[in-house]
């Protein structure tokens, strides 16, 4: 019988405490440069001393031209080491593995943001994004390597690739956004290469206590069932990562893709081989009774979003209380407040429909 308390170990770096992740929630609360602001050192902290075995920050950018919101979490820079080193203590200091979420926004970074077009796989009329030039794509993969070194460096025990939700790694991997008649274009192998020699360089660079994760979507975003099987196969045969974050939106749904329509979309992964690839799973998990599905189904790891900003503690909750759920929305701006979220943190959430009363 698998429990919610169960130590999740590893191949590389430590083990969690217990199977709950702090999702990577865009939360707007860093400084215009990047650089860690108090509002999100004390959002994660809470988090991490709340009971999550691994927390994981925001999506941080890798190239300033991959922003993708205002006050978005930085690593580009050396300058972010001081604060991510800061954040990377005091999550360690409450007992919970911690994470940084790589990321670049691609065709999404907004041209007002970044005062300049944004780059992407191939030109895109749609949003204004120029494609990338083969050395720019070389140059991109040294910046997530720099990046997670940055992020070792500050004490970080790991990353996470942000390959989902049609940021540029999603963007690479999808043959709608990439029609690149390069070595990174075509055959779902080479759409895969700039994410694989990521994973490369970062355990070169970083060693064998680092831990890599890779987030996927499984279908949206330009991305098919059958291509994100194979890559998953992919990931585990590599055996230099360590988590797949399968981002579901709902894990009990069934897939949209016809050929497996008459399939859940968590059985859907749980199902292939991962040696000791440990699978997370995001997606409507609003309550004990979901996630106890979840890892009843095969998961590993429960990574929460809703539930966790509603609550910073509530792992502890459905320790106590295997039936717990979540708070009913929508709540007061002064309860998230007391969840340790900032005026700008809480104004985010207003653009959540129902999220927040008036």
């Amino acid at each position: 019988m698998r429990n919610l308390a169960d130590t999740v170990t590893f191949a590389h770096g430590p083990a969690m405490s217990n199977r709950f992740m702090l999702a990577p929630l865009t939360n707007m609360q860093s400084h215009p440069d990047g650089t860690l602001s108090d509002e999100e050192h004390h959002w994660l902290t809470m988090r991490a001393g709340g009971g999550f075995g691994l927390t994981m920050t925001c999506a941080a950018h890798v190239q300033r031209v991959g922003q993708g919101f205002p006050g978005q979490l930085g690593t580009f820079s050396d300058d972010h080491v001081s604060g991510l080193a800061r954040l990377a203590r005091d999550i360690v200091a409450r007992d919970s593995v911690a994470i940084v979420q790589l990321h670049h926004a691609g065709n999404r970074s907004p041209k007002d943001l970044i005062g300049t077009d944004p780059v992407c796989p191939s030109d895109d009329p749609t949003t204004g994004a120029r494609a990338l030039s083969t050395a720019e794509v070389e140059q991109l993969s040294e910046d997530f390597v720099a990046a997670a070194v940055r992020c070792r460096d500050a004490g970080f025990h790991g990353i996470e690739l942000h390959g989902a939700h049609g940021y540029m790694i999603c963007q690479f991997l999808s043959a709608e956004t990439n029609r690149r008649t390069d070595a990174y274009g075509g055959p779902l192998v080479n759409r895969s290469r700039l994410l694989l020699d990521v994973i490369d360089g970062i355990r070169a660079r970083c060693g064998d206590d680092f831990q890599i994760g890779v987030r996927l979507s499984p279908e949206r975003f330009g991305m098919v069932i059958d291509e994100s099987r194979e890559l998953f196969g992919w990931l585990v045969d590599g055996g230099k990562v360590d988590m797949i974050d399968m981002s579901l939106w709902d894990c009990f749904a069934h897939a949209k893709d016809e050929s497996w329509a008459d399939r859940r979309l968590i059985d859907v992964f749980a199902e292939l081989p991962r040696g000791k690839v440990r699978l997370a799973v995001a997606g409507k998990l609003y309550g004990g009774p979901d996630i106890t599905r979840a890892i009843d189904a095969g998961a590993d790891i429960v990574a929460l979003g809703r539930a966790a900003i509603l609550h910073h503690d509530f792992p502890r909750l459905v320790a106590a209380d295997p039936n717990v759920m979540m708070r009913p929305l929508p709540v007061t701006a002064d309860e998230l407040r007391a969840e340790g979220l900032s005026d700008g943190f809480v104004g985010y959430m207003r653009s959540w429909p129902g999220f927040v009363a008036d």
